[in-house]
């Protein structure tokens, strides 16, 4: 059993999470993507620690009731302050200015793209889960086919100010429905929706995408950490183009691995072959 933890930040923030593995070990940060929580990473956390790394699972800005500042007020979830969030609980946690290691699914990969343009020299490496880098997504957005506009249709809906009680209402129907139709596992559904069933978490978790709107961020630095991006052939939400495109955005090491078959929540569907493939990557670059 995992032990809920709070880690506060120098702003103020209280986060819950999971922090698992020695104190002395590398530090390995998870973070989440929508509509989850820490508990993605049910299956990787106890790995990573029997491992030796020191693994971090923060439920994020707005998931987490004593980080959650107000929703109605945008800038609260801008994108830089996500992307700070992240730096903040390492430190908080004791890293300092170590390296470490990052590991972000989708949201969090959005964040995570967002720290390894800015701050790769903070990180020892990264993995995304899903989410393609931003520039390869725009271009998917903007191609002819029409296919990444379709599959990104969702993002127009969470624009809309009665979502959170379309998805929260009814014991959270809606959301469970969502997550059981793309292949979370029942047990998984029940611990998501422990966290985002609450409508004063779904407004926040919301606030991310409205505060970002159409999810188009530019970065002016590339990206040249040793980077493994995981995609599942199968994910409604991320076409082949802008999966495969992601290749051209990445200047440092790069793997790119498609899951065949596999949707967009790869820890719920496959959690052994994510492991095997994280931890073989960290493994390959250690701090």
């Amino acid at each position: 059993m995992l032990e809920l933890r709070k880690i506060t930040t120098k702003d103020g923030l209280t986060f819950d999470a999971w922090i698992e593995g020695p104190e002395s070990g590398e530090i390995v940060l998870l973070l989440h993507g929508f509509p989850q929580s820490r508990h993605t990473w049910r299956a990787q956390v106890p790995a990573l620690a029997a491992a030796g790394y020191r693994a971090i699972a923060p439920d994020q800005r707005g998931y987490s009731p004593g980080a959650r500042p107000d929703p109605a007020d945008l800038s609260n979830y801008n994108y830089s302050n996500l992307v700070w969030d992240g730096l903040n609980i390492v430190e908080a946690c004791g890293g300092g200015a170590k390296r470490f290691h990052l590991v972000g699914h989708d949201w969090g990969g959005q964040v995570s793209w967002g720290m390894g343009a800015w701050f790769g020299q903070r990180l020892a490496s990264l993995t995304i889960l899903s989410r393609p880098h931003p520039t390869a997504f725009a271009r998917a957005l903007q191609a002819a086919d029409g296919d990444q506009k379709h599959r990104s249709r969702h993002h127009r809906a969470f624009l809309n100010a009665d979502t959170a009680k379309l998805l929260t209402e009814n014991g959270a129907q809606r959301l469970r429905r969502t997550l059981a139709d793309a292949g979370v596992p029942a047990d998984a559904v029940e611990l998501y929706v422990a966290v985002l069933g609450a409508p004063e978490a779904m407004e926040a978790a919301l606030a991310w995408y409205r505060a970002q709107k159409d999810l188009r961020i530019e970065f002016q630095a590339e990206v040249t950490v040793p980077t493994l991006y995981v995609w599942g052939d199968a994910d409604n939400s991320v076409s082949r183009l802008a999966a495969e495109g992601t290749a051209s955005c990445v200047s440092g090491p790069y793997r790119f691995v498609a899951l065949p078959g596999i949707g967009h929540f790869s820890t719920d569907q496959v959690p052994d072959r994510v492991n095997e493939l994280l931890l073989e990557h960290i493994g390959a670059n250690r701090a």
